[in-house]
């Protein structure tokens, strides 16, 4: 899982580095690996109700999974995110670097069936209040 938000400085997979692109529109962004790799995203709100779920519900010890149950390409994020940024440039792979884990998708009908947990916010939801809060906040790009 990784975890997502419009108010915190996340480390992120490759792909999200077309929402910073200082020139968004132009130029290219080279990715690391060839893009096929999955990853699930849960939006912080979503993460964040989950805990206090889990916390007022859940008093096992077996350990629950939190996640959105969605899963995506690197390659696919990427297109996604250079969609929604207006990036207009070209995306290239660089197969010689690696690819990381081949997939990260999380069973997460523990946490629903326990304390009726499921993620309300779409990846595309999630991704726009990301981008839209990195455009309000973030420090003028020195060039």
């Amino acid at each position: 899982m990784n975890l997502s938000s419009g108010r915190s400085r996340w480390r992120t997979d490759k792909a999200v580095y077309v929402a910073y692109a200082p020139d968004a529109g132009r130029g290219s962004v080279t990715l690391w690996g060839d893009g096929s790799p999955t990853r699930e995203f849960l939006y912080v709100d979503d993460c964040a109700e989950a805990i206090a779920l889990s916390a007022e519900k859940y008093d096992a010890s077996d350990p629950v999974n939190v996640g959105s149950g969605f899963e995506i390409s690197i390659r696919d994020l990427a297109r996604k995110i250079a969609d929604l940024c207006g990036f207009r440039g070209e995306i290239e792979w660089d197969p010689s670097r690696p690819n990381g884990q081949p997939r990260r998708r999380l069973d997460v009908a523990r946490a629903e069936a326990s304390f009726g947990f499921r993620a309300h916010t779409s990846l595309d939801q999630g991704l726009q209040r990301t981008i839209e809060w990195f455009r309000k906040s973030r420090l003028p790009a020195s060039r």
